[in-house]
């Protein structure tokens, strides 16, 4: 079987969890199957790379994003199935199918219509990429969820699609690469203070991941627990200046909150949820949240919200704490997201449990190897379907 996966992110270039996804499930799938790799930009180990049209510098990202599809359409005649990530290349995974004749298989990992905040980046152009995601979702033949909350949302958001086609494959996590480091080196350089506890979060700068949320949440904490926030890659300037204004002020009011701004290694990120006490994620959208995963793997224990997938990662009272978000009552769910990680903190021993038991549940129910097995399985019935 020759497949080829499409898709913006892929290493060294990754600052998601799309990304994340593809780099782990292509090793995988490369041990079962042929696997072609395009991804945007140059190429690199393992993929070939698509630029955007040089006659479009300038435009519109979503107008370059859908050169870049057309590029990749013409590199990959030849494979017998295609199968696109994130609606940066779907397009190409659409035309694709209808140019080479062969079935297009997407994993869903966001869905522009949950994602209304992504006009204030795109502009005009969340109008294209709505439109490129819808067009590509109702052709496609097999579409991948990846937890079962968001398969009802890709539902609901596309009435048109035939259940049938919608099948949940969950997001993994590599438990060897992502392991409890003992290395303090950047929190020490930083000035953490590694016998006080430590609240963490890493992620983009975006509406989705909820950091507003959090740096207002701590102004809630118990006096002596630190703040670590790993928050790069603003979506715009607008939130990037909204960001550092709000970090500054709680800065101003409280010690113990440092701000990581860009992306960190991978031992860097290792690092840092190692030494967390608690780690938290705020998100108000979350298909899966492959980050609560990394943070188990690394023996934290996790307060999250309970938006989308996330409750099928995070055991609400085993491996962590749930906070009900409702986008009408942001200052409720701050208020519990500060609640509940005062709750923890206060309690080393039941934190360090959740922590145990996140390390487990990551090792037992999310291996990337059985999630490349059942990726697979769902290729040769569509092949066969097709």
């Amino acid at each position: 079987m020759h497949t080829a996966i499409l898709t913006r992110e892929f290493p060294p270039d990754v600052y998601g969890g799309a990304g994340v996804h593809v780099e782990y499930l292509v090793r995988e799938l490369r041990n079962l199957i042929d696997v072609d790799v395009h991804c945007f930009g140059d190429d690199r180990p393992g993929a070939t790379g698509h630029r955007p049209a040089p006659d479009l510098a300038g435009a519109n990202a979503a107008l370059t994003t859908l050169s870049v599809d057309l590029s990749m359409v013409a590199a990959t005649g030849g494979v017998e199935l295609l199968h696109s990530h994130t609606w940066y290349a779907n397009m190409a995974g659409h035309i694709g199918k209808l140019l080479h004749g062969v079935p297009h298989v997407v994993t869903a990992h966001s869905l522009e219509p949950h994602r209304p905040w992504k006009a204030e980046q795109l502009g005009g152009g969340y109008r294209l990429s709505s439109w490129a995601e819808k067009t590509a979702y109702e052709a496609a033949d097999a579409i991948i969820s990846v937890s079962t909350g968001m398969r009802g949302g890709i539902l609901d958001s596309y009435p048109a699609l035939d259940p049938a086609k919608v099948h949940v494959i969950r997001n993994g996590i590599d438990t060897q690469i992502y392991a409890k480091s003992e290395d303090r080196s950047l929190l020490l350089d930083k000035g953490v203070d590694l016998d006080a506890p430590i609240v963490s979060f890493v992620g983009r700068i975006t509406r989705q991941k909820g950091v507003g949320h959090l740096v207002a949440a701590t102004h809630h904490f118990d006096p002596g627990v630190q703040l670590v926030l790993c928050a790069g890659a603003p979506d715009t300037p607008e939130i990037a200046a909204e960001t550092a204004e709000a970090i500054a002020t709680l800065q101003a009011q409280r010690p113990g909150v440092f701000w990581f701004d860009g992306m960190l290694t991978l031992p860097e990120v290792k690092q840092v949820l190692s030494a967390s006490t608690v780690f938290v994620c705020p998100s108000v959208y979350e298909p899966l949240g492959i980050v609560n995963l990394e943070a188990m793997a690394c023996g934290a224990a996790v307060v999250a919200s309970d938006v989308g997938g996330i409750p099928e990662v995070v055991n609400n009272g085993e491996t962590g704490l749930l906070v009900h978000y409702d986008a009408d009552q942001g200052e409720t769910f701050e208020q519990d997201l500060a609640t509940a990680v005062n709750d923890l903190v206060r309690d080393p021993a039941r934190a360090a449990a959740y922590g145990q038991a996140g390390r487990d549940r990551a090792v037992n129910e999310f291996s990337w190897t059985a999630i490349a097995e059942q990726t697979v399985d769902l290729y040769r019935r569509v092949l066969e379907a097709s």
